[in-house]
């Protein structure tokens, strides 16, 4: 296997393991640009993938009991209609159009990985149910539209809306990504296969093993290692993909 496949793949589970989020936002790039993926069926086996990986390190966090159930309830399923919209959507767009929105959702997440530490920041106490409803149907329906987790939206969403601990909002983010992922490669898998586009199964399984791996490993520093440290590393990563990514779409939309 190609080895930047191997180590994006390791990354993938780093971030989710550290930081509760960031995994599709690697997966994507990885998918087309590395893999040579379509559109439509990188946006799939992201989901897969990591929605796999999450599913593990969430396995792992339960035995540290940080999982809160109540907001798996009141944002996780309401985030998994929302993922299942987004890629109900995404059948009437082109796959570049989804792309395109990715990049976008990659520079505004490092932007946020870039700002002052979520800990400084203050929970809404006037924050209610519908609020957190309706946070998970709009990450839900980004996730599902153009494949990422989104915990770099639902770990500040847990924390601000939901006033869970930062410990508690990475551990949670874990199920929901999971729980959306699913649901949306669900629906992409329909799709696909309704065009006859094959899952790369090789692919998608060695990334989710070599993942799983690395989100276990992730799992056990995340309370060793600076947390923000981390984020403005990785979203130094994200803002040279996400310009890399922007630009090259916006080449291959015109020469279309």
């Amino acid at each position: 296997m190609n080895f930047l496949v191997v180590l994006g793949a390791a990354i993938i589970g780093l971030s989710l393991g550290l930081l509760g989020s960031g995994g599709s936002i690697i997966t994507m790039p990885l998918l087309l640009y590395v893999v040579g993926e379509t559109e439509k069926l990188a946006i799939a086996e992201s989901l897969l993938i990591v929605g796999s990986i999450a599913l593990v390190g969430s396995l792992i966090q339960a035995k540290s009991k940080l999982i809160n159930l109540r907001y798996i309830l009141w944002f996780g399923l309401p985030s998994m209609m929302g993922t299942y919209l987004g890629a109900w959507a995404a059948q009437f767009v082109k796959g570049e159009i989804q792309v395109l929105t990715f990049s976008v959702v990659m520079l505004l997440s490092s932007r946020m990985m870039l700002k002052s530490p979520i800990a400084n920041a203050q929970p809404k106490p006037s924050s209610s149910i519908l609020s957190v409803i309706l946070a998970g149907v709009t990450v839900g329906t980004l996730a599902g539209f153009v494949g990422v987790g989104g915990g770099f939206l639902i770990v500040p969403a847990l924390f601000l809306l939901a006033r869970l601990s930062l410990q508690q909002a990475t551990a949670t983010s874990l199920v929901i990504i999971a729980l959306q992922s699913f649901t949306g490669f669900a629906k992409y898998a329909y799709l696909l296969n309704q065009a006859q586009i094959a899952i790369n199964w090789p692919v998608v399984t060695s990334m989710i093993v070599i993942g799983s791996i690395g989100v276990i490993v992730g799992s056990k520093l995340s309370r060793r290692l600076p947390q923000q440290t981390i984020k403005r590393m990785f979203a130094a990563m994200l803002i040279c993909l996400g310009i890399f990514m922007f630009f090259h779409t916006v080449y291959a939309l015109y020469l279309s």
